[in-house]
């Protein structure tokens, strides 16, 4: 009996999507052509992907190999996909824009660096702000909204009500001087990092000052080192700036020195944006030694160093930071309160040098001309009161137990860790293609970051970064143990039938 011979209850027993309505005036055909292309448009598959052969196409979503047939064909007439022989059928290169900048002399070292924007990069970012049948998305960076404070929230909301007045002008240039207080404390304080009130400008969330640096110190075909595996988002946004990356291998204690010494020596970067404390994806954070090194280097080569402390809050105090040690001399520090607080409270800072400070201040006027005073003086109250410091250990807490929870289910289910769980993330080794793994468990409802999203040049790849606090459903890895299943097995029949050819 085939699968889509199979009645309902059977099909959903065996994993089988069958959300396709077989009562519906359009076809089955129409339905999953629909389905693929408004995926595609949404950027949830991204140019390149390969879509499920037909085989398992039609057993994931319990119809026959003619209907996933006539889906295929349909995609490839909207000009989505393409056929390749004896491969199979991919996504379509998006066109891409032609660009502004002047055309500069082709070199070695332009075509070898100069990467295409990783288009996936909008995608974990589109499903924060869409459901997912009601899950939990495993691969998002952020915390479950029920590990946030909402009643902080609203005291410190209620707080600034009396000042409410001040949103009727234009705020400090610089941002809330309440707020840069605050902050100058906290990082004297407790991070070890000595900046007055005139270094620190607040931003609209920490991207948002990574954007005004590379704005700011930058100019379109500039060279920048980036860790790899690294943020896709950081990626893309210095791609689509004109800028050329030069990844560097991130390691458990940091860059990769002898790859980031060639790179510097070959092509002068100007700048290095990097995260020291909790990297993301992998989790690790920066060694002593190593910071020592990299600080060394740019010193000798006149690099600046955009130091991205995203997730401070969930890291300890005393972990290594660039800008303690050089004393914001060459480091420009970059953080936020939207990992702690809440995504929407887009609140973040930029700490550097005076003369940088003053510049990074007209780059915001350019963009933004204020930041939202009111938002800014209720995180200067959570900060003032001790109660966001109260809120993270209760956070890192929580995380500790939910690390642990999701090490035991990712081990059961069959995943190495490929660095030791620390932090918010996890990097796991699979086993399987992940850009594949993550077709099949989006069909269910699962958004996963597969470990091509952390490259700046996209390639296949057997890794994954998990949200160890979302991902601690049992339902998550029972669904992800099938999609695995299927997946080896289907490799495994693919190996056979080649080697009987």
């Amino acid at each position: 009996m085939n699968a889509h011979d199979l009645p309902a209850r059977a099909l959903e027993q065996r994993g089988i999507d069958r959300s396709l309505k077989r009562d519906s005036a359009a076809t089955l055909g129409e339905q999953l052509a629909a389905r693929f292309a408004d995926r595609i448009q949404q950027r949830g598959l991204q140019p390149g992907a390969r879509l499920p052969s037909v085989r398992e196409c039609a057993r994931l979503h319990g119809v026959s190999p003619s209907t996933v047939v006539a889906a295929y064909d349909q995609l490839q007439a909207q000009g989505l996909v393409e056929a390749q022989r004896q491969r199979g059928f991919f996504v379509r290169e998006l066109p891409v824009a032609r660009s502004a900048t002047p055309a500069r002399a082709p070199t070695a070292a332009l075509s070898v660096n100069a990467l295409p924007a990783p288009v996936d990069a909008t995608a974990l970012i589109r499903g924060m702000f869409q459901g997912r049948q009601g899950h939990v998305g495993p691969g998002l960076g952020t915390l479950p909204e029920p590990w946030l404070d909402k009643a902080l929230i609203e005291r410190a909301l209620r707080r600034t009500l009396p000042h409410a007045a001040d949103a009727l002008r234009y705020g400090d240039p610089a941002g809330d001087p309440s707020l840069r207080q605050a902050l100058s404390r906290r990082l004297d304080g407790e991070l070890g990092i000595a900046a007055d009130t005139g270094q620190i400008v607040t931003t609209l969330g920490a991207t948002h000052a990574l954007d005004i640096v590379a704005r700011t110190l930058l100019q379109p075909g500039d060279a920048v080192l980036v860790d790899e595996p690294g943020w896709a988002v950081e990626f893309a946004r210095l791609t689509r700036l004109g800028m050329r990356l030069l990844p560097v291998p991130r390691g458990p204690n940091g860059p990769d020195l002898a790859v980031m010494q060639a790179l510097v020596t070959e092509h002068r970067p100007r700048l290095y944006a990097t995260v020291s404390v909790l990297h993301n994806p992998t989790g690790q954070s920066l060694s002593l030694a190593t910071a020592h090194q990299v600080l060394k280097l740019a010193d000798a080569h006149d690099l600046l160093i955009v130091e991205d402390d995203t997730y401070a809050w969930l890291a300890p105090p005393h972990a290594p930071r660039l800008a303690a040690l050089d004393g914001l001399q060459r480091t420009i520090y970059v953080s936020g309160f939207s990992k702690i607080l809440a995504p929407n409270w887009r609140v973040g800072y930029v700490a550097a040098a005076p003369a940088l400070a003053e510049r990074f201040i007209d780059t915001k006027l350019l963009m933004t001309l204020t930041s939202p005073a009111l938002l800014e003086r209720a995180v200067a109250w959570c900060l003032d009161q001790g109660l966001l410091r109260r809120h993270a250990e209760r956070v890192v807490q929580r995380l500790d137990g939910a690390r642990q929870r999701v090490l035991r289910l990712a081990t059961e289910a069959g995943c190495t860790f490929v660095t030791p769980p620390q932090g918010l993330f996890g990097w796991l080794d699979t086993g399987v293609d992940t850009d594949q793994l993550a077709i099949r468990l989006a069909e269910q409802g699962w958004l996963v970051a597969p470990g091509s999203l952390f490259h700046a040049r996209r390639a296949p790849s057997t890794l994954m970064r998990v949200n160890f606090a979302s991902s601690q459903e049992a339902a998550f890895w029972h669904s992800f143990v099938a999609a695995r299943r299927a997946l080896l097995q289907g490799s495994t029949t693919r190996s056979r039938g080649s080697a009987e050819t």
